[in-house]
């Protein structure tokens, strides 16, 4: 692997520490023949000829697989290790995409061996333990959010989305008409219209107010009878709250429209109001965001899918249904279903965490995470918006969203002081999202951090926009600690190295 080798110079500063400069060879490039990691005992039971047994599939040699002892593979993937950056390193105020720390309880209980060895094909009559912790989760989300179904299948967030436009065209043309159309505000998640899209529809833009809300005179003379829905996300993606989400349910109810939820920033709702109570007709939830589970590294996620009565009917198979004796079991009897959309039903380690971490917390205590995570977000917003750009003034909810707007009078945009925080020991914030807010840096600290750990952030900050003022062409040139400072991101992404070739 080809790297640069970056001197920890002057320019490191904070509390960064610099990263290692020693080359890490690929374990093919430090492979040498005879170096075994093991050594397994003598054979104590009779010796099979192989290529016998396998006949033409047997294999005449191993191919080419690296050769190393014990210690020189455990070095290899440690010091891999210390090159990246991980939320148990510090704070990850990635914006939108809530990356809160899970907490180690979780981990344990997910690990007890009758949960974590329990296999799908087991019959349901040996399956009641892992059924009951399903049950008694979605009876937990279905209180959370407020609404009267839930399937937990989906694996991801947008998986979810899929899912429950799914129910909504399903639901649709129970009615006689699928309709043509969804609409979507700007302050969206990003991942909303492609969702609208795979599912047949046509997407509509809708343009937020000057607070960064639904304007309402605009959504009523764009809801018809073609709609068949409206994505919303609440909060949004620039943390403002829907003060008037009722009223949007109504004006898309009195067209026959149902309401879409966005459930992946509820981390700022938990405990305080419940979306099934303000018209939500469906939504879907991110339980490695809001719950607390790994997300990190691509999953695997969690995105359930809770709706009203009326699209009960809907739900991908198979539900859980509970027996006239009191056991529990699969119903896959569902003429009305939008079928399957996950293997089994769903990633249940996730499951498993996600329900650890919402019993541990308990209703006040999950009412309080709300409550933190909000705080954080408004003590950043206060401490730097002097300094940065503040596009909409509307109270911030979970997540804070400034502009590079003042920054970009020296030349130096969102991008520059996202990888200058690098520098500083954090890991960057969202970048240049959400679209509806130009140079956009969005940070999410989530209920997380300490206040200590949120001034060590601002400190940083505020450090960066001094240095932009002072010394601009050091954020620019951004970060200076790292094994790697600035990637070629367009040959990276066009022309990427997947795999390593022997020479």
């Amino acid at each position: 692997m080809a790297t640069t080798e970056i001197n920890a110079s002057s320019k490191t500063t904070g509390k960064v520490r610099a990263h290692q400069t020693q080359n890490e060879r690929l374990t093919f490039e430090k492979s040498a023949p005879g170096k075994k990691a093991y050594k397994l005992p003598p054979l104590d039971v009779p010796s099979v000829n192989a290529s016998q047994l396998l006949g033409e599939t047997f294999r005449e040699n191993d191919g080419l697989l690296p050769e190393l002892s014990e210690i020189e593979i455990i070095r290899h993937f440690t010091r891999l290790s210390t090159w990246n950056y991980a939320i148990d390193l510090g704070m990850y105020p990635l914006g939108s995409c809530t990356m809160k720390y899970n907490p180690r309880v979780n981990e344990f209980v997910s690990r007890i061996e009758g949960l974590a060895d329990a296999h799908p094909y087991r019959p349901d009559e040996l399956a009641q333990g892992i059924m009951e912790v399903i049950d008694l989760l979605q009876r937990c989300l279905i209180e959370i959010t407020g609404m009267d179904a839930i399937t937990l299948q989906p694996a991801a967030g947008a998986h979810g989305e899929f899912t429950g436009i799914l129910l909504a065209r399903a639901w649709h043309e129970s009615q006689g008409n699928a309709r043509k159309k969804i609409i979507i505000p700007d302050s969206a998640h990003g991942t909303n219209p492609a969702t609208a899209a795979i599912c047949g529809y046509q997407v509509e833009n809708l343009k937020s107010n000057a607070d960064g809300g639904i304007d309402l005179e605009a959504l009523a003379r764009q809801v018809d009878e073609d709609t068949a829905a409206l994505m919303i996300t609440n909060p949004s993606t620039i943390g403002v709250f829907e003060n008037e989400i009722h009223k949007i349910a109504d004006i898309l109810h009195a067209k026959g429209a149902l309401l879409y939820m966005d459930g992946a920033n509820m981390n700022a709702l938990v405990g305080k109001v419940r979306p099934g109570d303000f018209g939500v007709d469906v939504m879907h939830l991110n339980l490695h965001k809001t719950f607390s589970t790994p997300h990190g590294g691509g999953g695997p996620g969690s995105g359930p899918v809770a709706c009203k009565k009326f699209l009960e009917p809907f739900l991908p198979t198979p539900v859980l249904v509970q027996r006239q004796n009191g056991t529990k079991s699969w119903n896959y009897d569902r003429p009305q279903s939008v079928g399957r959309v996950r293997a089994f039903y769903g990633n249940t380690g996730m499951f498993i965490r996600a329900l650890a971490y919402i019993l541990a917390n308990g209703p006040d205590g999950l009412r309080q995470t709300t409550e933190d995570a909000v705080l954080n977000a408004n003590y950043i917003r206060k401490k730097l918006e002097d300094l940065y750009e503040l596009p909409y003034k509307t109270p911030s909810m979970h997540e804070v969203v400034f502009s590079d707007k003042r920054q970009q009078a020296k030349g130096v945009k969102t991008g520059d002081i996202a990888k200058r925080l690098i520098d500083y020991g954090f890991h960057p914030y969202t970048v240049s999202f959400p679209l509806i807010v130009p140079g956009a840096l969005m940070i999410e600290p989530t209920e997380s951090e300490s206040v200590e750990e949120l001034d060590l952030f601002i400190e940083a900050m505020r450090s960066i926009a001094k240095e932009v003022e002072e010394d601009p062409e050091l954020v620019k040139t951004a970060p200076h600690s790292t094994r790697v400072s600035r990637l070629d991101e367009v040959t990276a992404a066009r022309k990427p190295i997947l795999r390593w070739k022997l020479e």
